[in-house]
């Protein structure tokens, strides 16, 4: 086969074991490769190429612009550009569940799988997060996949069996350039399916899918109850397990019926009850961390989009101090401001745009200079705690990306939950020395 992968990392590093294993003699460029990624290679046997060669197959990883200059010439030269979801599609006859949406789509995508493999089905989950797609497709007898607007820019026949939308907001608007290109690169998840599959939208973008032949089943956007397929009560919202929101839970149920529908499989609503009471929220999306002197502590560093933050700040505890900074990336302030206003004592700002995001609220807040971005959340962490005296959450759902002054996401979830526990063995010592 005559293939370039163009840009290695983690969803790279996955196809390039895959096509490896298929017995393709790929080449690979990156244009500043790790050199675990060149070691990665070298074992591979696959030599580095030509980023404006000919190819006919472009396997580009999602953090490569879809109009990168070197894209737009191999696509001129008759390559077809696609990323690891397309590859996995074409080479696989692994059934997929495909879950995007601006907020809360990881979330969806590990609580489907969940619910899956507690009613017997083998699921696994994979795609833009960890692990890769094709690290899990042939382990899975149903891959639930996570799928970004990056991912979703080069499909072009993938057809998962099961789709679910679970909003439609605004974020990265600094890759897409508008908000109708970022929804147009998310709707093309649904642009194959046929009327053998299943889509769950949100009630409110029902008119935006209303000429797809699949299935189509909708939620509330704020459910008080869980239910099936027909309407039926599952179970209230009060009895899922704590940090379960509800919508994802409730998008993830009807994700996981209609895939054991298309199977011919039947569940009782005892089995149903006894899935969603077992699951567990996803490590770091609002987390509680700790409780110290009243005060809870609520990490959710992945919140970096609009919808996200503001679900987190409906649901932590009043009155919030909160944790703002980063890169911006076309957040939408003006649709926090009645709930910031309403819950939020305190905002404490760090990182490139955080200042500028603090002031836009006109609350009380304090800003945190410096660029290293371990001291800078130390600083936050006590910050917040003190203005907060003795009641409320801590809530770190910074808006911006990370990578102004962290590794990622999860470093930066990480230095708040190492200066929770210096915040922890502070108070501790003072009580102890009283």
């Amino acid at each position: 086969m005559d293939v370039l992968i163009y840009g290695l990392g983690r969803s790279g590093r996955a196809v390039a074991r895959f096509v490896h294993e298929l017995g393709w003699q790929a080449a690979w460029y990156d244009q500043q490769p790790a050199e675990q990624d060149r070691q990665l290679m070298q074992e591979l046997g696959l030599t580095a190429g030509d980023p404006r060669g000919r190819y006919h197959w472009v396997i580009a990883a999602p953090g490569v612009p879809i109009d990168h200059p070197d894209l737009e010439v191999l696509r001129a030269q008759g390559a077809h550009i696609i990323g690891e979801v397309e590859l996995g599609f074409l080479t696989r006859r692994t059934p997929m569940i495909g879950i995007t949406g601006t907020a809360g789509k990881g979330s969806t995508v590990s609580a489907t799988a969940q619910l899956l493999r507690f009613l017997g089905v083998g699921a696994l989950e994979g795609g833009n997060i960890d692990p890769p797609l094709l690290d899990v497709i042939d382990r899975a007898e149903v891959a639930v996949v996570e799928l970004s607007s990056f991912q979703l820019e080069r499909v072009r026949t993938f057809r998962p069996s099961v789709a679910v939308i679970t909003n439609l907001g605004v974020d990265h608007i600094d890759r897409h350039g508008s908000v109708d290109a970022y929804h147009a690169a998310k709707l093309n998840l649904i642009r194959n399916l046929t009327g053998e599959d299943s889509l769950i939208v949100p009630a409110s973008l029902r008119s935006r899918v209303s000429g797809t032949p699949a299935e189509l089943h909708s939620f509330p956007d704020r459910p008080e109850r869980i239910v099936d397929l027909e309407g039926q009560e599952v179970l209230p919202v009060s009895g899922l397990p704590g940090g379960v929101h509800p919508a994802n839970a409730q998008a993830a149920l009807l994700a996981a019926l209609s895939y054991l529908r298309q199977l011919g499989r039947s569940v009782s609503p005892e089995e149903l009850q006894a899935a969603l009471r077992s699951l567990r929220p996803v490590a770091g999306r609002f987390e509680t961390v700790a409780e110290l002197e009243g005060v809870r502590f609520i990490e959710d560093s992945i919140a970096t989009r609009t919808l996200a933050v503001k679900a987190a700040l409906e649901h932590a505890p009043a009155p919030i101090a909160w944790i703002v900074g980063g890169v911006d990336k076309g957040a939408e302030l003006a649709d926090l401001e009645e709930v910031a206003r309403a819950r939020v004592r305190l905002i404490v700002a760090i990182g490139q745009d955080g200042p500028r995001f603090a002031r836009h609220f006109g609350l009380p807040s304090v800003e945190i200079t410096g660029q290293d971005g371990r001291a800078a959340m130390h600083a936050a962490v006590r910050a917040a705690f003190e203005g907060l005296e003795g009641a409320g959450s801590v809530l770190l759902a910074p808006l911006g990306t990370s990578f102004d002054q962290f590794r990622d996401y999860k470093d930066r979830g990480q230095a708040f939950r190492e200066a929770v526990a210096e915040l922890e063995a502070r108070l501790q010592s003072a009580s102890g020395g009283a």
